[in-house]
Formats: structure tokens, sequence, C-alpha cells
């Protein structure tokens, strides 16, 4: 683990943009729509109880987080701001999504708490490593992958609700999903966690 994050901008030569400039290229711009969509997915869940639009926000964002990717490295606009909103974004709509199917007794409780005490550990990490001059701990596959599986759960567990045919084929996939991808997500909070001891093991060794 390094004591700075990397720069894009700096690696290709280049002076880093300010965070206006950043925030004005494409897929910054998507990754800003995903995270003004957080409040309005969650509204949505939790108001009026509109599943439908709540799925499309859902698959709107899941779209985007696979075009902002592939838009900065097609385009060359990889930046700091991109690092930090694209987990920002993929982290919020997890949260939000919890919360709101704990309260509709979606998902039941023991299911939602290690997940969110995983983000509670993982947000102790992150601030003790930048105390001691750390950047956050790197994303790993598994944790790519855990959040790529979840966000494939949620729009089947909404699927699920009621007595149609669509909920009958919907809820054993998104019961899958979400088992599957709840483990893949506790492990990888694990694997961060012991970055940041090793990081901080080998900074007192020092």
């Amino acid at each position: 683990m390094s004591t700075a994050a990397p720069e894009p901008a700096a690696q290709a030569g280049a002076p880093e943009p300010s965070l206006l400039r950043q925030a004005m290229n494409v897929p910054n711009i998507l990754s800003l729509l995903r995270l003004a969509g957080v409040p309005v997915f969650l509204w949505l869940l939790l108001g009026p109880e509109e599943d439908g639009w709540a799925l499309a926000v859902l698959v709107f964002s899941a779209l985007t987080d696979w075009l902002d990717g592939k838009l900065a490295r097609w385009l060359n606009q990889m930046s700091r701001l991109g690092q930090l909103l694209d987990p920002a974004a993929d982290r919020l709509y997890i949260l939000a999504t919890l919360i709101a199917f704990l309260a509709r007794e979606i998902i039941p409780w023991w299911v939602v708490v290690p997940l969110l005490l995983r983000e509670a550990v993982l947000g102790v990490c992150v601030l003790t490593l930048r105390r001691r001059g750390f950047a956050p701990p790197e994303v790993t596959y598994i944790g790519k992958g855990a959040t790529f599986v979840l966000m494939y759960a949620f729009p089947f567990l909404l699927l699920a609700q009621g007595g149609s045919d669509v909920a009958a084929v919907a809820r054993p996939i998104g019961y899958a999903f979400t088992i599957w991808g709840g483990v893949l997500y506790v492990w990888s909070g694990v694997l961060y966690v012991v970055q940041a001891r090793n990081a901080l093991r080998g900074a007192r060794d020092d």
C-alpha cells in the first residue's frame, strides 16, 4: 500500500486538472448523475413505494457505472475525482438499498447488519490510515465482484415483490445473488482490513 493515492494525470506527465475541470469530463458527469440519483432512489422506495421507477433508477445506475469506466479509458479521462466518485456512488446505492429493504422487510436484519458493519469497520480503517498518511486500501477484484453481484441482486429482489409469475421467478434468483454477493462483500471487507493492518504494522516497524 502506498502512502499516497495514484494521480492519473500526473502519471501521464501532465499537471492534474482542477476539480472543476475534472468534474466536467464525461465519465465524471455520469458519476455525478449516479450520485444525484441516490436520494431519488431512496425516496421512491420509502415514500410512494414506486418500485418500478426505483428499479429504473437502479438500472440507470448500473449502466452508467459500466459506461463511465469504459469512457474514462477510451477518452483518456481518468482522474483523481473519478477514482473517488465511482466507489462512493456504489457504496451509497448499496447502503440506501439495504436501509430501504430493511425498512420494508424485503430482506431480514441478519442479512443487512453484517453488510452495514463492514462499511462501518472500513470507515474506521480509512480514517486511521489517513491520519497516518496512507491512502485508502486498494480496491480488490473481490470487492468489485461483490459490488457487481449485489447490484444485480437488488433489482431481482424488487421484482420479487408480489405474487406474480415474474415475482416467483425473480425471488430465488434475487436471494441467490444476495447470498453470493453478501458473502463476497464481507470477505472483501476482511481483505481491506488486512491491507490496513499490514500498512500500519509496516509503518511501526520502520
